[in-house]
């Protein structure tokens, strides 16, 4: 059985990771699997949003470091972390919508996995933490990045500094999840979302993902700029001719991605 598995349905591809037995914790081989599968799924014209996801009712426990003894020296560490900061450079790379699907454990490089797709949809049981702190570490996956983005530089330093566990509730206060639900009706709510999105229109997304991802280091000036030039790309396709028929006739649009 694969540690990353893929499965699609329709225009949705969900990814897997599956390593139930430790808490799905990435090993490094497993760091490189992700961003081969992220890449294969950016350039799958098929494939219109991605669910990430944990086996065995756990997320991610992070990067698996039980080899690791204390005292031991960590061999061209520089050199490992371009595994796990090109898979974290692959999700974010990624045109298509993302969900993180989160049940149970999302800690340290696990936590900021969740973080780095579009949305995050949790079960009232999930449970979240910057753990690094606690490990001995610094930040990773992009956690420096995104935190301050998502919770603004206070609340960040304050879950990077601490390392504390929070609750779902607690993640959907400070803004870190969009949604919380019974962990009964999670995989409804996803399926939901995730088939909404892959209906959409696939080139206008990509390009507003792309520009809300840029927004932060831009003026106004040149957000504008990138908007128009986005907009004269859409006006070029055929999907939105095809959402104008579709409001003149009163239906549903059918959006091909061309």
């Amino acid at each position: 059985m694969a540690d990353i598995e893929v499965t699609r349905d329709g225009g949705v591809a969900t990814v897997t990771i599956n390593r139930p037995q430790r808490k799905n914790a990435v090993t490094g081989e497993m760091w490189g699997q992700l961003a081969e599968t992220f890449r294969a799924l950016s350039a799958d014209t098929t494939v219109r949003c991605v669910v990430i996801t944990g086996a065995g009712g756990e997320f991610c426990s992070g990067a698996d470091l039980s080899s690791r003894t204390a005292g031991e020296r960590p061999v061209h560490q520089l050199v490992a972390m371009r595994s796990v900061n090109d898979a974290a450079l692959s999700l974010h790379r990624m045109p298509q919508p993302t969900i993180a699907k989160v049940r149970g454990v999302a800690v340290g490089a696990g936590c900021n996995l969740a973080l780095g797709c579009d949305l995050v949809v949790a079960s009232e049981t999930a449970r979240f933490s910057e753990i690094f702190a606690k490990r001995g570490l610094s930040l990773d996956f992009g956690g420096t990045w995104l935190l301050p983005r998502r919770i603004g530089m206070h609340r960040a330093k304050e879950l990077a500094l601490f390392g504390d566990i929070i609750s779902s509730a607690e993640a959907r206060e400070m803004g870190l999840v969009n949604r919380v639900l019974p962990d009964g009706e999670l995989d409804a709510f996803v399926d939901g979302w995730s088939r909404r999105l892959a209906g959409g229109p696939p080139i206008a997304l990509a390009l507003t993902k792309r520009m809300l991802n840029n927004s932060l280091n831009v003026t106004m000036e040149e957000a504008l700029d990138d908007e128009g030039a986005a907009q004269t790309v859409n006006f070029g396709t055929k999907d939105t001719l095809e959402a104008m028929e579709a409001f003149v006739q009163k239906r549903e649009p059918k959006f091909k991605g061309y």
